[in-house]
């Protein structure tokens, strides 16, 4: 019997010790607002004595902010020590012989043009701002958290372009827009200080997954350049060692914001659906590689592979040990709904026709084929990260 439950299973124990969205409607977003909401008055001067970071050579307005202003860290870089990508450019995948098989990529696409961010790359600069067309997309990691998102970048008709702030706020990345300055939460796409306080980003479908399945997958795809215009030793992972499952995270202020329902850097995929959050571990999937379930009213299916490494394990990006990759999909076609079970690797076949249906969800053969499912808006952060901000989820289990 599938479940899910608030009360879980510990994967590895481990003891705390103190040491100092998606919904319907696609333009909601895959992870919520902070669970901690502190109006600033913007009518007031800015009290800074709160603020435990640099304030030199920011423009941002700190008379507004929706979290408490002591909540930021420095991470070490100060601003824009971690240099985003604005200018990215981009090879064919028969012309790239530097990605090893089976180490990670964002992938995103719109329509016919799909493009794949190598963990080896944005372990190094976090965001690229990107264009697709007319639109104007972010593309952001943050190794700390494990999260891989991708973002529309215009707000209030107009294209932000974002940068790092070298801050930190729950261990995980604080991005600016160089417009107003404002401070955003990656983990959430809003804006939690400055100018746009209380604006949200929208959400847009990604997958992270191996460099082997998207170029088998998209073969007139394109991976993101090492020409980046930054000298950096691509391919090492400077954050060697970091995901060892039962490790505390970094830079996290309060442990006590670490749900032990799980342990902290087991990979989950995030799924939100008309505010119902549900966490998929991926050890769970790895024994059950596809899952049907129900999240806000909505009929999903979970589909988990093997073949994927995390950038975050070796001494090289691709050294890392398998973790699989996740993607979730809605169940629903031409209006009805269909169930999914296993097939081969990252392969499905649904129960009512018996459509054989591939990771990326696509169907391959039988009645439907040519028919493709609609991705959802998902992350594979870590655990921690996930329930740090969205401390309502569920956890599933077989």
């Amino acid at each position: 019997m599938r479940t899910r439950t608030l009360s879980g299973m510990l994967l590895v124990t481990f003891t705390i010790t103190a040491c100092t969205s998606v919904g319907r409607d696609v333009s909601s977003p895959a992870m919520p607002s902070d669970a901690v909401s502190t109006p600033g008055d913007s009518a007031a001067a800015p009290d800074l004595s709160e603020l435990h970071v640099m304030t030199t050579g920011w423009a941002t307005d700190f008379s507004k902010h929706e979290v408490p202003l002591g909540e930021f860290i420095s991470g070490g870089p100060g601003k824009d020590g971690i240099p985003a990508i604005d200018e990215p450019r981009f090879e064919s995948v028969g012309d790239v012989d530097w990605l090893e098989a089976d180490e990670p990529v964002i992938a995103f696409g719109i329509g016919e043009d799909r493009r794949a961010y190598p963990i080896q790359i944005l372990v190094w600069h976090e965001i690229v701002n990107d264009q697709f067309g007319d639109q104007p997309v972010t593309v952001t990691f943050c190794p700390l958290c494990h999260t891989a998102i991708v973002f529309d970048r215009r707000f209030d008709g107009r294209t932000l372009d974002f940068g790092t702030t070298g801050n930190l706020r729950y261990s995980d990345l604080v991005m600016y827009d160089r417009q107003t300055e404002s401070w955003w939460q990656q983990a959430t796409g809003r804006a939690v200080v400055g100018e746009l306080t209380g604006a949200q980003l929208e959400f847009l479908p990604s997958q992270l997954i191996s460099w082997e399945r998207f170029r088998t997958e998209h073969p007139t795809g394109q991976a993101l350049s090492r020409d980046t215009g930054h000298v950096r030793d691509y391919g090492r992972n400077p954050y060697a060692g970091y995901d060892r499952v039962d490790s505390s995270p970094f830079l996290l202020d309060d442990w006590t914001l670490i749900d032990g329902r799980l342990s902290p850097k087991v990979r989950v995929l995030g799924l939100v659906v008309d505010d119902e959050a549900v966490a998929y571990p991926f050890p769970f999937l790895a024994e059950e590689p596809v899952v049907n379930d129900e999240v806000g009213g909505m009929p999903v299916v979970i589909v988990w592979a093997p073949g994927t490494v995390s950038g975050l394990g070796g001494e090289t990006v691709a050294g890392g040990e398998e973790v699989g990759a996740a993607n979730a999909f809605s169940r629903e076609v031409d209006g009805r709904t269909l169930s999914f079970s296993a097939a081969a690797d990252g392969l499905m076949r649904d129960e009512q026709t018996g459509t054989t249906w591939s990771f990326d969800g696509t169907a391959l053969e039988g009645e439907l084929a040519g028919a493709q499912l609609e991705l959802l808006v998902a992350d594979s952060p870590f655990w921690f990260a996930w329930a740090v901000f969205r401390p309502d989820t569920e956890v599933w289990q077989p």
